[in-house]
């Protein structure tokens, strides 16, 4: 069994994968997005879906052969790697397994783990790709100054737009009313209370305001719209920066994909399909991220699986 972790920014989850590419069981806990809580929220969940996943399976955890876990902020904090690369020892009894980005696990699950270019945009953003070996990554440098294009940086130029349509330096549009229903306000100034008091600027409860913005476009909001159209720019250009970063030669048509709650959104994944040129092959994602995290494993295992040999179509991206 391969064991495969994706822990997002909303979300953990947790697969296995047998010799064949058949996903016999998934599972799901919070996200173990640590930065905001502390590093002593890992460990708990990350056993907890182990062992759900496992008992789903009806195998022991000295079963799994060997696991990937695609951490969020992993690499981000230097001092932080030695400690997270040893949590799954203690759970899996073994030292069979790696620790990464989960930005890894968006690649092998979009493109099936072969060179070319994945861009994920969920809470947070970043964009991952492989050429021959060689692995870059960009984008992700937090929600506090960067993460250009992700549910959290569409929910603030949303929140920035209906200020400014509340003191008239916007015209007013669909957003503002969707705003007013979303966060509740019976006072319009209230929103600060509730963003920044009630929810302690807690990164996911903003981020899922990104929704409220995608509404307010599909009712016709200019402003709403343009925020989604920007935030395609904004991954597409992760893109032609990877290209160059990896070598890619110019004549070569780069395989990219995609992955993220932000990618539901019709005008994003419009404005990033326009934005890319000719170059790129653009490819819709093959399977889900915690399915690429297994594919992963698999084959730093030295056992490759391809993506078409994944037998369970109910893992299948939707």
């Amino acid at each position: 069994m391969f064991l495969g972790v994706d822990g997002g920014g909303t979300k953990t989850a947790f697969c296995l994968v047998g010799f064949d590419g058949q996903v016999v069981a998934e599972a799901r806990t919070a996200s173990v997005y640590y930065l905001s809580e502390g590093l002593r929220i890992v460990e708990p969940l990350l056993r907890q879906g182990i062992g759900e996943v496992c008992d789903a399976a009806g195998i022991s955890v000295s079963d799994i052969t060997y696991g990937f876990f695609g951490l969020p902020a992993y690499g981000e904090i230097s001092a932080d790697v030695p400690v997270l690369d040893a949590i799954p020892a203690r759970i899996l009894g073994t030292g069979g397994y790696r620790c990464g980005n989960d930005m890894i696990c968006g690649w092998a699950g979009s493109l099936g783990a072969v060179d070319g270019i994945n861009v994920v945009a969920g809470t947070g953003s970043i964009a991952y790709g492989e050429r021959e070996g060689r692995q870059w990554r960009g984008g992700g440098w937090s929600e506090l100054f960067g993460d250009e294009g992700s549910g959290y940086w569409v929910a603030i130029q949303g929140l920035n737009a209906f200020s400014r349509m509340v003191d008239g330096r916007l015209p007013t549009g669909p957003l503002a009313g969707e705003m007013r229903q979303a966060l509740g306000l019976a006072v319009d100034f209230d929103a600060i209370d509730v963003v920044v008091n009630q929810w302690q600027g807690d990164r996911g409860r903003i981020a899922s305001l990104s929704k409220v913005v995608a509404r307010a476009a599909d009712a016709g909001d200019a402003v709403a719209t343009g925020v989604l159209r920007e935030a395609g720019r904004e991954l597409a250009l992760l893109v032609d920066v990877g290209r160059t970063a990896l070598g890619f030669e110019a004549a070569q048509r780069v395989p990219v994909s995609y992955s993220g709650g932000m990618f539901g959104s019709a005008p994003v994944l419009a404005s990033f399909r326009d934005a890319l040129s000719l170059e790129y092959d653009l490819r819709e994602p093959l399977l889900e991220p915690h399915i690429g995290a297994a594919l992963y494993a698999a084959r730093l295992h030295g056992h490759p699986l391809r993506a078409e040999q994944v037998h369970s179509t109910a893992s299948l991206h939707r």
